[in-house]
């Protein structure tokens, strides 16, 4: 997957030859931990749902890669001004390193891991989702300043783009007939922008400004 800065992406994988991924609650609410932990500090969810056999996510990308600190907890939020490792003493082997790791490795990581998870609770073994996850981009440019002559057409691309991706993201249970109503599927952001749910995962408020939702 191509990334790039503050750029919006529709980012979306399916269990291998269509299998369930998710086998109870706790799977969905290890997952979205793990999207917290490994996804989150490279920019915004939008929004996302988790379906039994795929998720989506729709995530505004801040930074394509950041520091890791090895032999360090990682805090990965940080810029690389910001890192401060504690010089050991001149009895102490110096084996810390700082690496960079990129959005693409951190969404393998968590797959992997998550992979691992799930395969020991099922007593499986083998691949869980599909090789390649998907990343698609209908944003292009829009920053572009306001004098540009395509700059009215970006923004309208952007908002029928944007709006067409939430809205079926959140559609999915709908859909597939889990669920009468889409904030009814609790493994999914719509609660949160229907009011019915305090979530913290999403950024509602980068979220309605760059989708236009009132």
């Amino acid at each position: 997957m191509e990334f790039q800065k503050n750029t919006v992406f529709h980012i979306y994988n399916q269990g291998n030859n269509r299998q369930a991924i998710f086998f109870g609650s706790e799977n969905y609410l290890f997952f979205i931990k793990k999207m917290r932990e490994h996804v989150m500090p490279y920019g915004d969810f939008l929004c996302y749902c988790l379906m039994p056999n795929h998720f989506h996510w729709l995530f505004y990308v801040r930074e394509i890669e950041l520091p890791v600190i090895s032999g360090h907890s990682v805090d990965v939020t940080r810029s690389h001004a910001d890192i401060n490792v504690t010089p050991k003493s001149h009895d102490e082997k110096n084996t810390d390193s700082v690496n960079l790791r990129t959005l693409n490795d951190s969404i393998g990581i968590l797959l992997r891991s998550y992979t691992r998870a799930i395969n020991k609770q099922e007593n499986r073994s083998g691949s869980l989702f599909r090789e390649k996850t998907k990343a698609e981009d209908g944003w292009e440019d829009h920053f572009m300043s306001i004098t540009h002559p395509n700059h009215n057409y970006a923004l309208q691309r952007w908002e029928d783009y944007g709006l067409t991706a939430f809205n079926y993201i959140h559609q999915n249970p709908v859909k597939a007939h889990l669920v009468d109503r889409a904030e009814d599927w609790p493994y999914s952001s719509a609660p949160d922008f229907a009011g019915i749910r305090n979530g913290t995962l999403c950024n509602q408020k980068l979220a309605k400004a760059l989708l236009f939702l009132k």
